[in-house]
């Protein structure tokens, strides 16, 4: 007999993008308001947890960018780069500032902040979700009656 809950695969098919897509609104929106990196970062856990869950823990590996423990050093790199900007303008490391990148046709503008956000973002999202993962593995396995 299969555990396997089709109805569970359905909907989480539709939720999964869903909470992904309010990780990063939260991390956008937490610039200026509550939430940011860390909120964002604990939402895509969520739902690489609840992937795990449905579809097991190899395909939720799959679907974290560069694998949990990649994505835990690019977030930590990112996050100690954002603090460069302002040593390079002669103030002191991690001093907020806004970086202007001509595209030809407008300016965008980027704060540091925003840039050490996301880099925490990808962090929280690389580290939890790798030990999240290893927990619902150890379970399976335990299942199984594999030591």
């Amino acid at each position: 007999m299969s555990t396997r809950s089709l109805l569970l695969e359905a909907v989480l098919r539709v939720l999964y993008p869903l909470m992904l897509g309010v990780a990063v609104w939260i991390l956008l929106r937490g610039h200026n308001e509550p939430g940011g990196g860390f909120i964002g970062g604990v939402i895509a856990v969520a739902a690489t947890a609840a992937w795990a869950s449905v579809f097991g823990v190899a395909a939720a590996r799959r679907r974290v960018p560069l694998g949990p423990q990649g994505l835990a050093a690019s977030g930590v790199a990112l996050a100690l780069a954002s603090g460069l900007p302002g040593v390079l303008a002669g103030v002191p490391y991690l001093t907020h500032l806004w970086i202007t990148v001509p595209l030809g046709f407008s300016d965008l503008k980027l704060s540091t902040v925003m840039i050490f956000d996301l880099g925490v973002f990808c962090a929280v999202w690389g580290a939890l979700a790798g030990f999240v993962l290893v927990l619902l593995g150890a379970g399976d396995a335990a299942r199984r009656g594999v030591p």
